[in-house]
């Protein structure tokens, strides 16, 4: 067939809207046959870096097709998103921050690039007409609008960000499902369990499991993390991340938000999720199927392949990626938890079977809780003490909009914020 294998696939996830009936290709090097055009929520973080990166790639790999950046977004950093606009000419350019419009505009210049700015630009762009995929790689909270509009556009979504999902996983899933959307994690572990349910259905599935490198104090007790530094907390073993997401590796959070996150994205019960430590960070997560067969996806510590196969699935090409070579690793080694010593990881199952408002205040504590970490104002175990603070308080509803979750959001942040200025954490 002259290189060429087209096969339709029938994926029996559509329960989730990451399951959708699409036409394989493999055909030797051109992808699709047509450009794709590609929205950015944050690319000036490591991620946004990165998909940039993988897209130079695929683009010199490619005999035809490839990718056009249509528009890039940021918070502050004017600098490098000018930058990014200069060397990618998208459409659209847009800052969150308000304050910081005229400082870009004097430095993009060109007229022909339309700059918008404020928290609803990014709704504006990842709703954009044209645009078919639209990767998500906004920290925290702030790219949940967003999401679910793009979803709502029926879009592809390359989501790297875990908020969300964990914040409105019910809802987004459902958006996407109702409106063709495909929704295909980036998040390494996730990317990795996607990938590896390629091999069975979803019913198929006995349980999936989450690796973790164990964040630096994995060997730590209970009160040794009393004394925990902010720069010692900042020092991740293995994954170079910006500062939040390496503070949630170092409770543990992030894992507890990946349990959540693959709860809504897979469609599965709590039950038939699992964490596992694994320090090497080669194998990036696992699915048992009821055979007792069990797939696992491998890799360096690279954010490019997930980045990659997210914009070209369910194509596989070359790229970017960097090539494991297992000799040289030696070993790999799994342990399990300290559930007792790393109490996040289990509220995390435990809201992961709450679900509702109970995710979205998980969440937003934890994110206010770290700002008062790095700016020196509570210990390291303050920052679980006050997410279970406002767990407690909290009066939770299994079905919500999104007003409903965003004000839990609210509330949790100005519960934390309260609980600093009125105790003595330090």
């Amino acid at each position: 067939m002259n290189g060429l294998d087209s096969r339709v696939r029938e994926n029996d996830n559509s329960q989730t809207g990451w399951g959708m009936r699409l036409t394989e290709r493999n055909n030797g090097g051109i992808l699709w046959g047509m450009e794709k055009k590609v929205v950015i929520l944050g690319s000036t973080g490591s991620i946004g870096k990165n998909a940039l990166k993988v897209m130079d790639a695929l683009n010199e790999h490619q005999r035809g097709g490839g990718f056009k950046v249509e528009a890039i977004s940021a918070h502050n950093n004017v600098e490098l998103l000018a930058k990014q606009a200069a060397k990618y000419k998208p459409r659209i350019v847009a800052i969150a921050n308000k304050e910081k419009y005229a400082q870009l505009k004097g430095l993009i210049g060109d007229s022909k690039i339309e700059i918008l700015t404020g928290a609803e630009s990014l709704v504006e762009i990842a709703e954009l007409e044209g645009a078919e995929i639209v990767v998500s790689a906004v920290v925290g909270s702030a790219g949940l609008q967003a999401v679910l509009a793009a979803a709502k556009k029926g879009k592809r979504l390359a989501i790297a960000n875990k908020e969300p999902l964990v914040i409105a996983g019910k809802l987004l899933t459902r958006t996407a499902r109702e409106n063709g959307a495909l929704l295909i994690p980036v998040d390494s572990e996730h990317s990795a369990i996607f990938q590896a349910m390629q091999a069975g259905r979803r019913e198929e599935v006995a349980r999936i499991i989450l690796t973790s490198s164990g964040g630096p104090f994995r060997k730590m007790g209970a009160e040794e993390l009393e004394n925990v530094t902010v720069k010692q907390a900042l020092a991740h073993p293995v994954w170079d991340m910006g500062k939040k997401i390496t503070i949630d590796s170092a409770t543990m959070m992030n894992k507890a938000l990946e349990v959540i996150e693959a709860r809504w994205l897979f469609d599965m019960t709590v039950e038939k999720i699992e964490v596992l430590i694994h320090p090497e960070s080669i194998i990036h997560s696992l699915v048992e199927f009821v055979d007792g067969s069990v797939i696992s996806q491998m890799g360096l510590p690279d954010m490019c392949l997930p980045i990659q196969y997210a914009l070209t699935y369910p194509v596989r090409v070359g790229g970017a990626a960097k090539r494991l070579e297992l000799e040289r690793i030696g070993k790999l080694s799994f342990e399990k938890p300290d559930l007792k010593t790393f109490r996040a990881l289990a509220l995390g199952f435990e809201v992961a079977k709450l679900g509702g408002t109970a995710a979205a205040v998980f969440n937003a504590a934890n994110e206010a809780a770290v700002e008062q970490f790095l700016a020196g104002n509570i210990r390291f175990t303050n920052i679980v003490e006050l997410i279970e603070g406002c767990l407690s308080k909290h009066t939770y509803k299994e079905e919500a909009g999104l007003d409903e979750l965003m004000e839990s959001d609210s509330r949790a942040r100005e519960q934390v914020r309260g609980a600093v200025g009125q105790a003595a954490f330090r």
